[in-house]
């Protein structure tokens, strides 16, 4: 684990975005979300974490379902928003836009990544692209029971190392695990855990040449800007909704200090 920085303790999100994607945050210190797959056991864990503090909705403008609950650890309010099952974010469903927008846009101070430990290859592809938007992430590798069952074995802290964020078994159906990954939760939201993701570097030069130009660019505009290699390579490949975003401005509040926080 790395030693926090200045203002290790201070949340990530941000509030002025989150209201705008309906989130009040009203006496909470810090908000969670939770990301996965279909079937990966994410209700299971969210559930776990919020008991019967939680009530559904919709998103804004959306007929997608968003469930909300909470949770108090270590005398810290937490908000935890259940995001929809997707298999990846690239926007190609409405589901995957909310998902890709909430993290990206709303800067959640824990991302909660629940994969199905049998069917961990498979579910790697959407871990790595939330990894290209958030450096604040935690992966539940649940369903391990199943996992043993069928004679897999995982190295938790190889994968942990190869990812560079907390990596906690556990069987949610049986509540095992449970108390691991608050342990996790409140570690990456404090800053005590500074996680480090790896950076793609499988890309072609041309490829690398053009993210690189327009990178410089958007940050020409916006000045600090985070993840502006991975909004320049949504541009190149014609994102509408990031394409709006840079149009009308709105990618600029990726950089904008949340004065509301």
């Amino acid at each position: 684990m790395s030693t926090p920085d200045n203002c290790a303790n201070c949340p990530a999100h941000h509030k002025a975005n989150l209201v705008k994607l309906g989130v009040n945050l009203d006496n909470v210190d810090y908000l969670i979300t939770l990301a996965g797959n279909p079937n990966t056991g994410k209700s299971t864990v969210f559930n776990n974490l919020t008991g019967l503090r939680q009530h559904t909705g919709n998103w804004p403008g959306k007929t997608v379902a968003r469930a909300e609950g909470g949770f108090i650890y270590n005398e810290k309010r937490y908000k935890v928003v259940d995001l929809p099952g997707t298999y990846s974010l690239l926007s190609t469903s409405t589901d995957e836009e909310v998902a890709r927008d909430f993290i990206l846009f709303g800067r959640p101070d824990v991302t909660l990544i629940v994969v199905d430990a049998t069917r961990l290859e498979r579910n790697l592809n959407l871990v790595l692209q939330i990894l290209e938007l958030t450096d604040r992430a935690v992966l539940c590798l649940n369903l391990m029971d199943e996992a043993k069952r069928n004679n897999l074995e995982i190295d938790t802290r190889a994968l942990s190392k190869e990812l560079g964020i907390p990596v906690i078994p556990a069987s949610a159906r049986r509540k095992l695990g449970m108390s691991e990954l608050l342990q996790a939760i409140e570690e990456v939201a404090t800053g005590k855990y500074v996680c480090k993701p790896p950076k793609i570097k499988s890309r072609s030069r041309k490829l690398n040449h053009a993210i690189e130009t327009l990178s410089n660019k958007l940050l020409e505009s916006y000045p600090g800007l985070p993840n502006a290699s991975w909004v320049a390579m949504r541009l190149l490949e014609g994102d509408n909704s990031i394409i709006e975003a840079v149009r009308t401005g709105e990618i600029g509040n990726l950089h904008e200090e949340d004065v509301t926080t």
